[in-house]
């Protein structure tokens, strides 16, 4: 990913901005040229009649650029949001198809910071230098022609402080880059801090760890300011070079330039242009060498951006058959081998099994057995290095990999729900859902007098992750969402490990009684939802055997 691939497929509205912002550039290089009209053919020259004129010419100049400066920032500030909002749906995109793995080896206040700080400096980066670039090279072209028209001597001698401040910066770049790296590390410290520290804010209380914890946020925040000012005294003592030999070379000039007017050689109105020149040449020189320095700082957050989008998917949409319609299919393992990338044993070994149409299946055994990745295989979050899962008699990988997710239920222990309300989260795995059929949803699973006690109805706000709901409320929200689905297989993955025996057989038995056909597996490690199963696998070290119910 490099900025001009950001850049492409708005040409035109760059273009265009482009063009707006030279027309502004080339109003406010005319302004010391009138200065000096103003001064020679009309002040020296005592012609009032040239001074209104050029006065009235100025101010004209003066509002036509103010207005077009504010036309050329609003249509900016829209054409950067519009590359900064693509730039982070292309990335988050990508992480999109990343398995479960990717995100238990990154931190999620990491990927965050990436997504946020990193990608918003790649954005500005990409088009503030093609504007400073252009814009930088057009006013220096037309500030050195207008100089050289005034003095071409005093122009040569100002020249010569060009390459000493690129000399200065490319000694200074990668002391730049260094610290900001720094920095973008202690902001990501930062985030993971938070994001993992607030959802956890009843249990920190409870266990009395909020001292300990704001010390905590204190490092983190006295280690981001350490890095900051690092990186604050590295950008002066960058900028300061160049500073300094532009103002030694603004006094110079005004030495030898004071000299000529003295002896008669060089006209006042020259000299002050020649010296306003002088000021906006600097601008165009220091935009174009912060050009230079901006692409030594987003080399860092290309480097983390690019370790995202360079992160390769673990499962690919090879196929595009439909699943079978109809009721529900035959599922088989057949000599089945995984393994996560760089672990040191595999997951599972010489899988290999056959679950009826329709079968209820209970799935048992230690804890890190291979229980949870059966279940990723089923949803191909993972595809195994050898052998293959066939639904219907196909191979897995040859449905189509959206279809084929839609039609599996997935029930956790911990309920995904989101900021939002009843009727959104319902219809979370089924947006076409009608109302009508999230109320029938609701009702089948037990929430119809909940349903009545909210002034709200399915308009009533669930809150951060569900807050407001009680477990039982959020799990019997899981099966009414299962439902909308009408799920080719449901999964239930210790789905009712947090409740008590009495409310556990109560559920257990209503999604018996709402899926009576759906091919159903419970993975659990008691043996209250596994009572009943038509089929048993115990999961251990790896390896998978039916057990006699």
């Amino acid at each position: 990913m490099r900025p001009p691939e950001l850049l492409r497929p708005h040409a035109r509205a760059i273009a265009a901005l482009l063009g707006l912002s030279l027309g502004t550039t080339a109003l406010g290089l005319a302004q010391p040229w009138l200065t000096k009209l103003l001064i020679d053919d009309g002040l020296l020259a005592r012609d009032f009649a040239a001074v209104l004129r050029y006065a009235l010419l100025m101010f004209a100049l003066a509002l036509a650029a103010s207005l077009a400066g504010g036309l050329n920032r609003w249509l900016y500030t829209r054409l950067s949001g519009r590359i900064l909002f693509a730039l982070r749906e292309r990335v988050y995109a990508h992480l999109q198809t990343l398995s479960p793995a990717f995100y238990a080896r990154n931190r999620t206040g990491d990927l965050l910071a990436r997504l946020d700080g990193d990608v918003a400096e790649i954005q500005r980066f990409a088009l503030d230098s093609l504007f400073a670039a252009v814009s930088g090279v057009f006013a220096l072209a037309g500030t050195v022609a207008l100089m050289l028209a005034l003095s071409p001597a005093l122009t040569l001698a100002a020249a010569v402080v060009i390459p000493l401040e690129w000399l200065w910066l490319r000694a200074m770049r990668q002391r730049v880059r260094t610290r900001t790296g720094e920095l973008r590390e202690r902001a990501s410290d930062l985030s993971s801090f938070l994001v993992e520290t607030l959802p956890a804010m009843k249990y920190i209380q409870s266990v009395a760890a909020t001292a300990r914890e704001r010390l905590h946020l204190g490092r983190l925040n006295r280690a981001y300011l350490g890095s900051l000012l690092r990186l604050q005294l590295t950008e002066f003592a960058t900028a300061a070079g160049p500073a300094s030999l532009g103002a030694a070379a603004r006094t110079a000039l005004f030495i030898a330039g004071g000299w000529q007017v003295v002896n008669g050689t060089l006209a006042l109105g020259a000299l002050i242009a020649f010296v306003s020149y002088l000021g906006m040449a600097m601008g165009p020189v220091q935009s174009l060498l912060g050009v230079y320095m901006g692409a030594t700082r987003v080399r860092v957050s290309l480097d983390r951006v690019r370790e995202l989008t360079d992160a390769r998917p673990e499962v690919t949409p090879t196929g595009g058959v439909a699943p079978p319609a109809g009721g529900p299919l035959e599922i088989a393992f057949e000599d089945l081998d995984f393994a996560h990338e760089d672990a040191a044993a595999p997951v599972l070994t010489a899988v290999r099994f056959r679950i009826p149409p329709g079968a209820r299946v209970g799935v048992f055994g230690p804890s890190g057995g291979g229980k949870s990745t059966l279940v990723d295989l089923l949803l191909r979050h993972h595809d195994p290095q050898a052998g293959r899962i066939l639904v219907g008699g196909r191979d897995l990988r040859e449905l189509d990999l959206v279809a084929w997710r839609r039609r599996v239920a997935l029930v956790a222990q911990d309920v995904v729900l989101f900021r939002g309300t009843l009727l959104d989260n319902l219809r979370y795995a089924h947006p076409d859902a009608t109302e009508g059929e999230v109320l029938a949803a609701l009702e089948r699973a037990q929430l119809g007098e909940f349903l009545a006690r909210q002034p709200l109805g399915i308009a009533t706000p669930v809150g951060e992750r569900g807050a407001r709901l009680s477990g039982g409320e959020r799990q019997r929200l899981a099966i009414a969402r299962a439902l909308l689905q009408d799920p080719l297989l449901l999964v239930l993955d210790e789905a009712t490990s947090a409740l008590d025996p009495d409310t556990e057989r109560a559920l257990l038995a209503e999604i018996e009684a709402l899926f009576p056909r759906t091919t159903r597996i419970l993975v659990s490690h008691r043996d209250t939802p596994l009572a009943g199963a038509e089929l048993l696998l115990e999961v251990r070290e790896g390896r998978v055997r039916e057990v006699t119910a």
